[in-house]
């Protein structure tokens, strides 16, 4: 996918006066938030289990050489093969030959957001293979040619005329004339077209939410049942995965298994959780006949024992996203790559490099609800803080920024300016817009009211405030 994360802000203009997707957006704020509130309340350990959780990924990643190499001996062991790849363009090839060897036309997929980073839809397709979506949602922007938009709803930015309107122009063997008003209507007609696929798929490839070093297995949660059928009607079975997914035990990944339906759709458990171990052997009903797994590592290695190593706990359930008002206002499409939100925020620059993302750190509140509610606790606006240090160092940030903030540097440390300054500031604001409250307009502030009012302020300083409140507070001990 390529990164288009270096216009973000005409990326957002765009997004922003898009009304669809603003109603869109709309909806998907009251879902999500709503339904992992409620899902919380109903287990008093989930403090707990957070705390646990970020305990056995922090462990990990201080032993990932020694986890990653014992789920290699427990996947071969278990007749199955691993593939190591340091960059996506090794993983694509790898996957490709794969395909190859086994004789394949058709590859069914998995939802995967891996999959997204590298682009394998891509690459299989110029390679002369049909790759084809089986997740609802990235079966619907795959045939809009469109990357997801969120990394557990690909299609949420959509409304159902949307998807009929796809479905009418890609399935044109089907009654020009048949309704596709009712939601039913769609998802009926996707499992009729998605069944052909299955039954004729050589290869299978998924993703993994973990991968179990105990034992050599991948595991994946889904909720249409997409992902099981991918993965053994097949005769080959390939897990693409990066580095940070792997746990030491089956406990450990059933404990952050308890985090991540709830933090993700507000589910105790997704509908379906797979464990799958090595091919198929004798006696076994079903099951592939070869059991690939592709460890990608993509930039991820360069991070450990820096100040981002905490991004690598994320266990992409996309609550943060689902909580910021900047995800809310403007979508995922705006981040211009693969991981959109706050966790893209972080992770885009670390995989991509801060001079083609740099724009992402600064897209924040910082109201800090993305760290709140992050199943793992990773400090989210503490390391977007970093990216914008080192965007600043490298000499990166806009030059109108660097001698604002430089002049407002020579202006703080100068109280008694500084004091002064904010004074009349706060006085000419403040009766600038005593009547309704709020500033339409502001020179040198377009960014912020273009888009909203600014609240007015009340005419005095928190230096002020603060001075008179202690002032108050010294008269009532003299009492």
């Amino acid at each position: 996918m390529e990164s288009t994360s270096h216009a973000f802000k005409d990326n957002v203009h765009e997004a922003l006066r898009d009304e669809r997707l603003q109603r869109a957006l709309g909806k998907m704020k009251v879902g999500f938030q709503g339904n992992r509130r409620r899902a919380i309340e109903r287990l008093p350990e989930f403090e707990a289990l957070r705390d646990e959780g970020r305990a056995i990924k922090d462990h990990v990643l201080e032993h990932l050489d020694f986890y990653l190499e014992r789920f290699e001996s427990r996947v071969v062991e278990a007749g199955g093969h691993v593939h190591w790849c340091r960059t996506a363009a090794e993983a694509r090839e790898t996957i490709a030959r794969i395909c190859r060897d086994a004789g394949a036309r058709t590859v069914t997929k998995g939802k995967s957001m891996v999959a997204e980073e590298i682009a394998i839809n891509d690459h299989l397709e110029r390679e002369g293979f049909e790759p084809i979506e089986t997740d609802l949602g990235e079966y619907i922007i795959q045939l809009r040619r469109e990357p997801p938009s969120h990394i557990i709803a690909p299609a949420v930015h959509l409304s159902k005329e949307d998807v009929a309107e796809a479905f009418y122009a890609a399935h044109r063997d089907l009654d020009p004339e048949r309704s596709l008003v009712e939601p039913t209507a769609l998802i009926s007609e996707a499992r009729a077209m998605l069944r052909q696929k299955f039954q004729q798929a050589d290869v299978g490839i998924t993703g993994a939410n973990f991968l179990i070093a105990e034992t050599g297995s991948t595991v994946i949660v889904t909720n249409e049942g997409n992902g099981d059928l991918t993965q053994t009607l097949p005769r080959v079975h390939v897990v693409l995965a990066s580095l940070e997914k792997v746990v030491p035990t089956l406990e450990d990944a059933s404990t952050i298994l308890r985090l991540l339906a709830r933090s993700a759709t507000g589910q105790e458990f997704s509908a379906y959780t797979t464990f799958s171990t090595g091919p198929r052997r004798p006696g076994d009903p079903d099951g592939p006949q070869e059991f690939h797994v592709v460890l990608l590592d993509n930039g991820r290695t360069a991070m450990l024992g820096t100040e981002f190593q905490e991004m690598l706990r994320c266990i992409r359930c996309g609550a943060c996203m689902n909580h910021c008002p900047v995800y809310a206002s403007v979508g995922g499409h705006a981040y211009g790559w693969v991981y959109p939100g706050p966790m893209g925020a972080v992770l885009t620059p670390s995989l991509i490099g801060v001079d083609a993302a740099g724009h992402l750190p600064n897209a924040s509140t910082f109201c800090g609800r993305c760290e709140s509610v992050c199943p793992m606790r990773i400090p989210l606006p503490k390391m977007m803080r970093h990216w914008r240090e080192k965007e600043y160092a490298a000499g990166l940030t806009p030059a109108t920024q660097r001698w604002g903030l430089g002049f407002w540097a020579w202006f703080a440390r100068r109280p008694g300016l500084y004091h002064l300054g904010t004074r009349l500031a706060a006085g000419l604001l403040g009766r600038l817009g005593r009547r309704q409250g709020r500033l339409r307009r502001l020179p040198l502030a377009g960014g912020w009211t273009d888009w909203r009012d600014m609240p007015a302020p009340e005419g005095r300083t928190f230096q002020q405030l603060w001075a008179e409140r202690r002032e108050s507070a010294r008269r009532e001990d003299a009492r």
